[in-house]
């Protein structure tokens, strides 16, 4: 995987492939061919090189957390095993060994070039990785991380000093930003629009002060002052993402997740039970953008026509099974009405022959088909073609960030106006991507009534509901509308323990919930100065909450 990354790298440089959020470049029509420096070149093609592992570090990571919180379906019954120290070596060299080595070479060529806007864009990029990684593993390599010659076994920095380290590198990146100097010749998120990056920056540092609101009294203040500068992604023109294209080969240029289901043996991803059934009962508007059903029923339910649908043990084996019984009544197991066909948290079952009955990706965020009730097997070209995108921070996130604060403080009113905002801005942004699909019945989208009594609901039972009530509502909505990367939403489900709504794991005794991942496999088996934890309960610093078994409660 990381030398077809490197591979496609260069072959988007040769071949100018277009990402939708960026114009074609030719790097002839930019420059004097005869002022083109090697250092330059090469300058630039590190650039695109940090942006892509970025991208791909971002998605991968999201997926791990959007699994561990039933945003998407986790395979396996025990959380250790789930994530083992080597699920994870890829993601780890897309961060060590794609961009902070690249970046170490870079920076040495852009501050000769006095290239401020790359600086700027490589600390950003830095300063965000930096913060996934604590998030997900608590102490990381940094101080001496990518000096192999000096440090060829880089010691752990501690998390919190990491934490500090990487707010430092985005002020020093917002400096850039406001310096003078070029552009750069592929900018594939904001098209050397700066003042993007900026407000980009300034989101990843309220998203960081929320998540250390438990052990920085000051975080609100300093979160505050963000927002009354205003200088943060408030639209959605200025959201922080990456743009997939519908190129198939050499590179393939489509968002992951369609090149997984929208192939001709069918779907070969689950969705989660949980989230489509949270999304059906609801009627949140954003469900027939989230997910493509190929199937009107799933067994042992009710299907969209209204009809029961009978147990069917060979496709979904569950249907015949009895509720395991550490499941409360109202709690879904199996089988989700009206063609949602998924997986239960944790299900560790072989794979049936359901590849064109299972729910697909659908158009948002992945490129996919929109649901318009055509209940039709997908394959290879269908809907939108993999032009989705990665959604990274958005004008909705930082909306759920203050709802959060506001909630905390005991500002309800203030959390709940946050939460209609977010809702508003999340619901309006996907509907756009309806129209990637040319051969959808839009017809079938929903309504202004249809939003309107959606976010109306949610607000009625915010409202009237006790303060547990109002955290789960709050949260439930941070994970729908995380869908596409559930980094944010494991943060907050290990700051708050919300929502305790969420499915059980269908074993009845998991092991502890992942606090943190284990160590990488490649690095904790070669560097020396890294000792493997004992277990995935290692609690990173922002993470005060108890420890195993009383936290989180729906483990």
């Amino acid at each position: 995987m990381k030398n077809f990354n490197k591979i496609s790298i260069f072959l988007f440089l040769i071949l100018g492939i277009t990402f939708t959020s960026c114009e074609t470049t030719d790097l002839d029509l930019l420059d004097d061919p005869n002022e083109i420096t090697i250092d330059k070149a090469n300058l630039e093609r590190f650039l695109v090189a940090i942006q892509l592992d970025f991208k791909s570090f971002v998605e991968d990571m999201g997926r791990n957390g959007a699994q561990l919180t039933r945003v998407e379906y986790m395979f396996g019954r025990t959380y250790a095993n789930n994530y083992a120290p080597e699920n994870t070596n890829e993601e780890w060299a897309f961060a060590y060994e794609g961009m902070f080595s690249d970046m170490a070479a870079a920076e040495i060529l852009a501050q000769d070039l006095e290239a401020n806007k790359h600086l700027g864009v490589m600390r950003i990029l830095k300063a965000y990785t930096a913060f996934i990684l604590v998030d997900y593993y608590g102490d990381i390599p940094f101080s001496e991380a990518s000096q192999p010659s000096e440090f060829p076994n880089p010691n752990l920095d501690d998390d919190a000093a990491v934490y500090a380290a990487a707010l430092e590198l985005l002020d020093e990146g917002i400096a850039f930003m406001n310096a003078d100097g070029l552009g750069l010749e592929n900018d594939l998120f904001y098209n050397n629009d700066f003042g993007k990056w900026i407000k980009a920056a300034n989101s990843m540092k309220m998203n960081a002060y929320l998540n250390t609101r438990l052990v920085d009294s000051d975080a609100r203040n300093k979160f505050n002052a963000i927002v009354n500068s205003g200088n943060f992604i408030t639209s959605t023109e200025d959201d922080f993402q990456f743009q997939y294209g519908t190129n198939v080969t050499a590179p393939d240029t489509r968002h992951p997740a369609y090149a997984a289901d929208y192939i001709s043996n069918g779907a070969s991803r689950y969705r989660s039970n949980w989230l489509m059934n949270e999304m059906y009962n609801n009627d949140d508007p954003r469900r027939r953008y989230y997910f493509f059903r190929q199937s009107i029923c799933t067994p042992n339910s009710t299907g969209a026509d209204g009809n029961a649908c009978p147990a069917d043990p060979q496709r979904l084996f569950c249907s015949t099974q009895a509720r395991p019984t550490h499941y409360p009544a109202d709690m879904i197991f199996c089988s989700v009405d009206g063609g949602y066909w998924g997986r239960d948290h944790g299900n560790a079952e072989g794979i049936p022959p359901d590849s064109f009955r299972r729910a697909a990706m659908g158009v948002y965020p992945g490129g996919g088909n929109f649901d318009d009730n055509r209940f039709a097997s997908i394959d290879e070209g269908q809907g939108g073609q993999g032009a989705g995108i990665t959604p990274i921070m958005l004008a909705s996130y930082t909306d759920l960030m203050r709802a959060e604060f506001a909630l905390a403080s005991g500002d309800a009113s203030g959390a709940n106006s946050f939460l209609q905002s977010a809702l508003q801005k999340s619901i309006a942004k996907v509907m756009t991507f309806g129209s990637l699909d040319s051969d959808a019945d839009l017809s079938f989208a929903p309504s202004a009534t249809d939003i309107s009594d959606f976010t109306s609901a949610i607000s009625t039972s915010f409202t009237s509901g006790s303060t547990e009530d109002k955290w789960n509502i709050l949260a439930e909505q941070v994970l729908t509308t995380h869908y596409g990367n559930g980094t944010n939403a494991y943060n907050l489900y290990r700051r708050t323990g919300y929502p305790n709504t969420i499915q059980f794991s269908v074993e009845a005794s998991p092991g502890s919930f992942v606090r943190s991942f284990f160590y990488p496999a490649d690095e904790a088996n070669t560097n020396s100065n890294i000792q493997q934890k004992a277990n995935v309960e290692v609690q990173v610093f922002w993470d005060t909450n108890a420890g195993f078994p009383a936290f989180p409660p729906a483990n």
